[in-house]
């Protein structure tokens, strides 16, 4: 007879029943598959418009800098408030950050399907960016409360890492196919489906975690890691489609600059927002 405990195991965290020698149960294995579902949704929406910009550019006429903040507004968002969206789930519960992602994600993305014009695509495109970002470091946190024995936290991570992986390659495929059958908009309607799983079955197999000890917010790290981020993601972005650019150095100046100021105040914080000697640790 399999024997179950909730506390004697000393690496499970406070409400996360495991097996006797921690392994994860079959429940644990249905809760990563469910928080996959968003992990490839946000990795196919960063990609999805390869193949569905010139649809949405005959429908709504956009001028050219809004074809790329059509396409950029969303990863830009995504990369830079990512540090800040996983720093407030350690302290309001990593699950209730997934589930408000996951809603904010769905409703935004059922918006941008029928929006009218261009402007207010790349308003929704900046939601979906901040609600994706609650979702991506979310998911990530909640599979190492799951999943406690060292060998199968490992599998599970490799299988969160090659689900975003997949979900970029899917993006392209997955444009494509819908287009022909359906109008642009079947591209942000894909949500739907996915996330629906995701938001009845989440609170039945994945516990709520957080931070023990999380400590105050602290508002000028948020923007230090935006600003450190924002530039850098923006720079690569540029450079991939326009090419070298003196502005691009700037950017990449900006970026460390505000980066290097990051790491000297998490450094000097009790409780910093992102632990910067974890990089300290060679196995992290």
């Amino acid at each position: 007879m399999t024997i179950r405990k909730t506390s004697s195991n000393k690496n499970s965290p406070a409400g996360v029943p495991s097996l006797a020698d921690g392994r994860a149960r079959t429940k644990d294995w249905f809760a990563l598959v469910v928080l996959m579902l968003p992990v490839i949704l946000i990795s196919v929406d960063n990609t999805v418009l390869s193949f569905a910009l010139p649809v949405i550019s005959e429908a709504l006429g956009p001028s050219a800098a809004a074809q790329l903040w059509i396409v950029d507004a969303y990863p830009l968002v995504l990369a830079g408030l990512l540090v800040t969206m996983g720093s407030l789930g350690d302290r309001w519960g990593r699950r209730r950050m997934l589930l408000i992602g996951a809603s904010g994600f769905g409703l935004v993305s059922v918006g941008a399907a029928f929006v009218p014009n261009a402007e207010m695509l790349i308003l929704a495109r900046v939601g979906l960016g901040f609600f994706g970002a609650m979702l991506m470091p979310s998911t990530l946190s909640l599979l190492r409360s799951i999943f406690t024995n060292r060998q199968q936290r490992r599998l599970a991570i490799a299988i969160w890492a090659t689900g975003f992986s997949a979900g970029a390659a899917l993006g392209p495929i997955v444009g494509g196919l819908l287009l022909e059958r359906f109008g642009w908009g079947s591209v942000f309607l894909i949500a739907v489906p996915v996330l629906l799983p995701l938001l009845m079955l989440a609170p039945f197999l994945i516990p709520e975690s957080k931070d023990p000890n999380p400590g105050r917010i602290d508002p000028m790290s948020i923007v230090l890691s935006m600003v450190t981020l924002v530039p850098l993601v923006f720079a690569i972005k540029q450079f991939a489609t326009e090419g070298f650019q003196p502005i691009e150095i700037v950017l990449v100046a900006a970026g460390v600059a505000a980066g290097l100021v990051f790491v000297r105040r998490q450094l000097s914080r009790e409780n910093p927002m992102l632990d910067m000697r974890l990089f300290q640790n060679r196995v992290f």
